[in-house]
């Protein structure tokens, strides 16, 4: 998943930027409210982390503007604005949820989890194809019961393609979701995961899951495409 964290103290946006890509997503940074929309308007986001005193137009205002564009990309505020009017204020602009510094790392990590299952057709914390399950919390993938040692990249592979499954995703969309925007799309790195993932996931004697669409791209489902 792709998160685009606006965050003018350097600091501080170092490291949840760090928090966030130990946790397998890809982040790209804004250091102020005019980059922030740029960015959410010229990349597919999954989240937006907006914080609201900024540089420029502030968190609120850049949230506003989106979502007059008509950009439904999920926002969670991160603000030392605590009182009871500054919350109401942010989710009244259209935020998704509000988060008073200073916070956990991992009460943030939990609230991204929320309102990304929340995204989903179906709000749960498991994906599953066939008899490949996937645990967003303890972001464990088994296959038939058993464990798969996934590296943080090859997890991030497999959530978006089981978020999407049955449907097919292009390489581009693979990329915008899963590499950040300093990402090389001209390197064959995209088949390289894919070709790790199978692996992994595909062993010897058991049914193909992870499957290649020539022309078009991957996805994971239980009968080919």
């Amino acid at each position: 998943m792709r998160i685009l964290l606006a965050e003018d103290e350097a600091k501080v946006a170092a490291h949840i930027a760090q928090g966030l890509k130990a946790e397998g997503y890809a982040v790209d940074l804004a250091s102020d409210g005019d980059e922030a929309v740029w960015l959410a308007e010229n990349y597919p986001y999954d989240l937006v982390l907006l914080d609201i005193m900024m540089p420029g137009r502030d968190g609120v205002m850049v949230l506003r503007h989106l979502r007059r564009k008509g950009l439904t990309v999920p926002v969670i505020f991160l603000t030392a604005r605590g009182e009871p009017e500054d919350r109401v204020h942010g989710l009244d602009a259209g935020a998704d949820d509000y988060l008073v510094k200073p916070f956990l790392l991992s009460e943030l990590l939990a609230r991204i989890r929320a309102v990304l299952r929340r995204q989903r057709p179906q709000p749960t914390n498991f994906l599953r194809v066939a008899d490949l399950e996937l645990d967003l919390l303890s972001r464990k993938a088994r296959r038939g019961g058993q464990e798969i040692e996934l590296t943080n990249r090859e997890y991030a592979l497999l959530e978006i393609l089981m978020t999407q499954s049955p449907k097919v995703m292009t390489k581009s969309a693979i990329i915008e979701h899963v590499w950040d925007q300093h990402f090389d799309s001209g390197t064959n790195v995209v088949n390289v995961y894919v070709n790790y993932l199978r692996r992994k996931v595909d062993l010897p004697g058991m049914k193909p899951l992870l499957h290649t669409v020539r022309g078009i791209g991957f996805t994971v489902r239980e009968d080919p495409p």
